[in-house]
């Protein structure tokens, strides 16, 4: 249901305010370019830092333009229950297609309590759940076994996007789970790798730029051309590195500034990408030869 390539949104900004006409041009974009849907209000979107009636309101409107030509799936993860619950029937209510549910950050939770957070926000709603798996950061890592046990809790459970950067744990899950469950990269870099255990897409910051590059790489490899499909990957593995010159999405902002898209503005305590990093990804945008 959920397999392909799903682009997660940077929110773009004008003077401290979402600036709606940026993110129509970027959802046009996107959909012109064939991906299959797109995550507002993920880590890319700067969900942090949007207050809940701007989080609301960000994904009424993104279902409104997108108009179900393609999915949208809305980041409504928390490191409180309570307020991914309330995130989570309001995006639903907009008329979502799934949810992106991250790790509870910052406390710190055990397995059971992992277990326990994502049962009781499935059992809120009745749309599939896509979970998120980023050690990284929220300090905590959601194991094979106990996602296998939370699948044998709730049945709304649809994918995992796994940024755990961990192949091993990623075989894992889909051993364990796998016709249960989808499972996305959560890094463009381990794209190629990702597909090739069994994985059947990503969820992808590098395609706010190149999405239709990044579609064509899915493409060739289910069309089993895997020598084109390789020589596809790593040709853009060098904008893969750009996207980390600092914290996402940092970098993947000043990019879609340089492309027109939008400013590259944020809100702290994000910055926006030093002048030495811009000149990196300004010189690596046009070695991959996108026009400036």
């Amino acid at each position: 249901m959920f397999s392909g390539l799903y682009t997660a949104m940077v929110t773009p900004f004008t003077r401290g305010t979402i600036d709606y006409d940026a993110v129509k041009k970027i959802i046009e974009t996107q959909i012109h370019a064939g991906v299959d849907g797109i995550v507002p209000m993920g880590t890319t979107g700067e969900s942090p830092t949007v207050s809940f009636d701007e989080h609301k309101e960000f994904v009424k409107e993104v279902v409104s333009m997108v108009h179900g030509r393609i999915k949208v799936i809305a980041g409504t993860g928390s490191n409180s229950t309570e307020e991914a619950i309330c995130l989570s029937r309001s995006a639903e209510n907009n008329g979502v297609d799934a949810l992106l549910l991250v790790n509870p950050y910052y406390n710190k939770p055990t397995q059971k309590g992992l277990i326990a957070h994502f049962e009781a926000i499935a059992s809120s709603v009745s749309i599939p759940i896509v979970l998120y798996n980023i050690p990284g950061r929220t300090g905590v890592n959601f194991l094979p076994e106990s996602i296998c046990e939370l699948l044998q809790r709730v049945t709304n459970i649809a994918a995992i996007k796994e940024a755990t950067g961990d192949i091993a744990q990623m075989m894992r899950v889909i051993e364990l789970c796998g016709d249960r469950l989808t499972l996305l990269s959560g890094d463009d870099n381990l794209l190629l790798p990702v597909l090739g255990i069994g994985g059947k897409g990503v969820i992808s910051v590098l395609s706010n730029l190149i999405p239709a590059d990044i579609k064509n790489i899915i493409t060739l490899y289910n069309e089993n051309k895997i020598d084109e499909c390789r020589k596809a990957f790593y040709r853009l593995l060098p904008l893969c590195r750009a996207m980390f010159l600092e914290t996402n999405p940092i970098p993947v902002k000043a990019g879609m500034e340089l492309l027109g898209f939008c400013s590259a503005e944020m809100r702290l305590p994000m910055t926006q990408l030093s002048d030495e990093n811009r000149s990196i990804l300004l010189k690596t945008l046009t070695d991959y030869g996108i026009s400036l």
